[in-house]
């Protein structure tokens, strides 16, 4: 059972790593992809929720439902600011910075769930900080306007929604993964409807389409079917490090298939974040079980 659920979660992140290729090939701005994004893993969600029968044996809960739709929000937001961070920047720089999410859920934590902010978590935010600074290279930023062009602030929007979605779904435990996820897209579809420009989905090539339709059936679709079916069979220090093979996919991809090459800087600062997101996950778990 465990091994089944090892490969699916590798699996599933292992795709997710290529959803920044997938992005720059579809030739739509990040608001229009989301949106086709939710209908697709809507669909294709809502088709297995009725097939497994889960709909039948759902637990309503009115306070659930509305942390729900809050948990959407949060989701739709961080995946639009993700895909403008591609717009603007490289794959490997935007998903580096993306995955600061998780010291973004211990500062929050700390700020108004009253958690403990450990000496080892301020080391990791510091640690994650100063590649931050880094991996975008401040000192190559003469103007603010540079700055605000550069895609670093939509990458931290989208790692700050992402851990706003994490901290928002710790509280729902009753609806089902496929309930949970069907409700989350099906907010992301209503929530961006006023703001589609269809007129962007004339003229798009069949290879378009295909790039579009696979960040909606497999990179969400698929990709959350795997994502929800493996985690609850797997220890939470098990899923925090396998999560890495995602940004890890993504940066090779975008190395052998896109031709970046990070400058040293970059590279001490990727080092950086990712030292200080393991040190978080792995390190004070290690200190715990010695004690």
């Amino acid at each position: 059972m465990q091994a089944s659920a090892i490969i699916k979660l590798t699996l599933s992140m292992a795709i997710f790593g290529s959803i920044g290729f997938f992005t720059i090939h579809t030739g739509v701005p990040a608001i229009e992809l989301v949106f086709i994004r939710c209908i697709c893993a809507t669909l294709f969600l809502g088709f297995l929720w009725l097939m497994t029968g889960g709909h039948k044996t759902e637990v309503w809960d009115k306070k659930e439902i509305a942390r729900t739709l809050l948990c959407g929000v949060f989701i739709v937001l961080n995946w639009v600011f993700l895909f403008k961070a591609f717009e603007e920047m490289s794959i490997s720089i935007a998903i580096s910075i993306y995955n600061l999410a998780p010291i973004f859920v211990l500062v929050l934590g700390a700020l108004f769930l009253k958690e403990k902010m450990t000496v080892q978590a301020l080391i990791a935010t510091l640690t994650c900080f100063i590649g931050s600074i880094f991996i975008i290279g401040l000192h190559n930023f003469i103007t603010l306007s540079e700055f605000m062009q550069s895609g670093f602030i939509w990458a931290l929007l989208s790692a700050l929604f992402y851990a706003l979605t994490m901290l928002t779904s710790r509280t729902i435990t009753n609806l089902s993964s496929y309930a949970l996820t069907f409700i989350q897209t099906a907010v992301g579809i209503v929530m961006l409807l006023p703001f589609v420009d269809f007129s962007l989905f004339e003229g798009l090539t069949t290879t378009n389409w295909l790039y579009i339709l696979g960040t909606g059936f497999i990179h969400t679709g698929f990709v959350y079917f795997l994502f929800f079916d493996s985690i609850r069979n797997l220890s939470t220090m098990l899923v925090s490090v396998l999560v890495f093979v995602d940004p890890v996919v993504a940066i090779l991809l975008d190395m052998l298939l896109l031709d970046f090459m990070p400058s040293i800087m970059q590279t001490v600062g990727i080092v950086f974040i990712f030292g200080g997101i393991f040190y978080t996950i792995y390190i004070p778990k290690q200190a715990k079980k010695e004690v």
